[in-house]
């Protein structure tokens, strides 16, 4: 296995050499090597994903582990955030923050949904992609409140006075799809739901159930409507965002002047941040036969911020939450400026509205919080309850788990089971990207015959590896579930760390093992992580014992489990302040260079590009904003009126916005730079020879459309 700093560092000379030039770096291994270390070290006090560069920008996503269908109110000065939990429990987590972008995490509200056999992985039964999901929180007169549906149940209700809970719990007697509730000024309470065809009601006093006569289709079908809708009122007039997954993922708004309209609609939000579309489940027939996808990069495969809604902060910024189907990793919470025009709300700066920056300045909301992740993923479980980043897969059988039982460790007791996806008391916890290890130590010696214990990859298909007792002997195993192949390796002690490598960016995964919990040794071979329906969440990872005969068996202890994250910053390199670069095109393998005060992109082999023309001057400009300076003269890369090709000049005076760019860092190895002046991305046609413009909405998901490039330290 290859770790990230050497698949950088192949992917930088790579591109070095599409690129038709030697190697940089003098000293370049070493360079490169001594920025890791730093970069190591650094991470030790940084140990996973947060969204807050700490430069006064944010980078999406908020949160690189699953965080479907979000909504968030704000409360005074406080914001708070839930979101879909299907059927992993305990469900409902309920956040905090002051900053829209740092969260802590306050408490779920569900500790546990049983309504039946399904609920628990009883009886041959299962809620895989049911469960809790699409949740509306809402607060009024002192209570908050989250609404939830329940496939095949009632719309579910929680209360609380306070959020950190405890909750109350009750159902409705009605099932509204993806319901929103608005408590308005008048005292009525609105309620609308729906997929395509819109429908809206008033409830009653005590919130169970619809008001007589008050239901109506608001918005019919055809219309362009979609679902998960978020109802506000503002200014004195009803919005419903939405999001319609037909023929892609997009974001609308329906409009109206009163509750029951008539309404209109208009798009929202079109960005999918140069993401393509990964590996897709395209068929799920019989258990164990899955047919799958391959990535595509085109882009109409790919899907765009959706299922979210607004917000405003006390300064009077108006922000976008959104989900995003970010692949196997599942759907990442994102957040986006929004700005209004003729009373509507858009996604996106005013220069370019729909689409959003991957980075941006964090919302401005009066409160100043330190960069911070809601949880700590790692856990050696010696705490008297689990950390809350856990949840049980379905309900868990609580006699056959503990904490006590041997200090130090969690003790999972098998129960039968004739596979993984139907093992009792899988304990997980959301994967996270862009790359992550999980290791975990396990000691087998409580096992019986026809236990199955180990660390597992939670998805459809499944992964796992894990060890097994035969008469004394032990034995550890892998298993594909795609593939349906089972490596297996005689070992000659009951203790091993188990191990999974998952790379998000291509979605390929390792599994190891280790005897001395020193050197790990694959163990099958590389599996596909995919993204699919089936259970509507991302990739897992998970800690299982179940019995293969029928019966309860015998006890693994697991002592240890540990998340290592190689890259938890949204800047994958340190914006290079004060050196000098040359900017690469990722899609024609041109050099941007000054000629004759206008910004060119030129081929590799042209003079300009191997001379000082190329060589451009980050100077920091504060919140993760550059202005580039040229070598030639000194004079700075400026846009002029609309960005338009040759309206990116190199002028003589440093202008505010006209020379002032944000940094975006696309994560894999290329930057995009907005132009704060046009909203908009630089941008060099690919192999047509023309003159810079600023004038791109954004990069689509090959990344070759003339806005993405790659940077180096420019020779001299």
């Amino acid at each position: 296995m290859y770790s990230w700093k050497y698949i950088l560092i192949a992917v930088t000379i790579l591109a070095i050499k599409a690129a038709g030039q030697s190697n940089p770096y003098s000293n370049g291994w070493k360079q490169l090597d001594d920025y890791y270390n730093i970069r190591d070290t650094i991470t030790e006090a940084r140990k996973t994903w947060m969204a807050d560069n700490g430069n006064g920008t944010f980078t999406n996503p908020i949160f690189y582990d699953e965080f479907s269908d979000p909504d968030i109110i704000r409360v005074g000065n406080d914001y708070f955030l839930t979101g879909t939990t299907m059927h992993a429990m305990p469900g409902l987590p309920v956040l905090h923050s002051k900053d829209l972008v740092n969260w802590e995490f306050l408490g779920y509200a569900c500790n546990k949904l049983d309504l039946g056999p399904e609920f628990r992985l009883e009886n041959g039964k299962d809620i895989y992609g049911q469960g809790i999901w699409a949740p509306c929180l809402r607060f009024n007169n002192g209570k908050f409140y989250i609404f939830s549906n329940v496939n095949k149940k009632k719309t579910q209700l929680f209360t609380a006075n306070n959020p950190a809970g405890p909750w109350g719990h009750s159902h409705m007697k009605v099932s509204l799809h993806d319901l929103s509730v608005l408590f308005d000024d008048d005292g009525k309470v609105y309620v609308v739901w729906g997929y395509d065809e819109i429908k809206m009601a008033e409830l009653n006093n005590d919130l169970t159930d619809i008001r007589p006569g008050t239901e109506k289709t608001i918005i019919p079908k055809g219309s362009g409507a979609g679902e998960g809708s978020h109802f506000y009122k503002i200014n004195g007039k009803y919005y419903i965002v939405m999001a319609n997954w037909d023929p892609v993922c997009y974001q609308v708004c329906a409009r109206a002047d009163k509750p029951y309209g008539p309404y209109k609609l208009r798009l929202m939000c079109t960005e999918n941040f140069g993401l393509g579309t990964g590996w897709r489940l395209a068929y799920a027939g019989k258990e164990g036969q899955f047919d799958l996808v391959p990535p595509r990069k085109n882009f109409v495969g790919c899907v765009t911020l959706h299922q979210g809604g607004i917000v405003q902060t006390q300064t009077g910024e108006w922000w976008g939450f959104s989900m995003m189907d970010h692949n196997s990793i599942g759907r990442l919470f994102c957040l986006s400026p929004v700005t209004w025009k003729e009373g509507w709300p858009f996604t996106g700066l005013p220069g370019n509205l729909t689409r959003a920056p991957l980075t941006w300045v964090k919302p401005n909301t009066g409160f100043t919080s330190k960069p911070e992740a809601p949880y700590n993923r790692s856990d050696n479980f010696s705490g008297a309850r689990l950390k809350p980043v856990w949840q049980w897969n379905h309900v868990p059988s609580d006699k056959n788990w503990s904490l006590t039982e041997r200090k130090g460790y969690l003790c999972l007791r098998s129960l039968p089971a004739e596979n993984f996806w139907h093992a009792r008391n899988s304990l997980t916890q959301r994967a996270i990207g862009p790359e992550s290890f999980a290791t975990t130590e396990l000691d087998a010696e409580g096992l019986t015959e026809g236990d199955i214990a180990g660390l597992a990859l939670l998805n459809y298909p499944y992964a796992w590896i894990g060890i097994v007792q035969n008469s004394g002997s032990f034995e550890v195993q892998q298993f594909d579930d795609r593939t349906n192949k089972l490596e297996r390796k005689k070992i000659n002690t009951p203790q091993v760390w188990l191990r999974v490598h998952c790379n998000f960016d291509d979605e390929f995964a390792w599994f190891s093992y280790s005897t001395d919990g020193k050197k790990f040794l694959p163990l099958g071979e590389k599996f596909i992580m995919v993204f699919q329906l089936k259970t509507f969440q991302g990739v897992r990872f998970a800690l299982f014992n179940f019995n293969v005969k029928g019966i309860e068996g015998g006890t693994a202890a697991f002592n240890d489990f540990v998340v290592y994250e190689p890259r938890p910053f949204g800047l994958t390199k340190p914006i290079p302040y004060g050196q000098t670069i040359t900017f690469t095109n990722l899609a024609d393998s041109s050099v941007l260079v000054n000629w004759k005060d206008f910004l060119r992109p030129v081929p590799l082999n042209s003079q300009l590009a191997k001379g000082a023309a190329s060589h451009f001057k980050v100077i920091d400009k504060g919140r993760g904003r550059v202005a580039l300076q040229s070598e030639t003269d000194g004079g700075f890369v400026s846009v002029i009126d609309k960005g338009r090709m040759s309206e990116v000049r190199i002028g003589k005076n440093e202008g505010r916005k006209a020379s002032t760019f944000q940094w975006e860092d696309m994560q894999r190895g290329d930057l995009m730079l907005m132009s704060l002046k046009t909203h908009r991305y630089l941008f060099a046609d690919p192999h047509a020879g023309s003159l810079c413009s600023a004038g791109s909405p954004g990069t689509r998901p090959d990344r070759r459309d003339g806005s993405c490039f790659v940077w180096t330290e420019s020779i001299k």
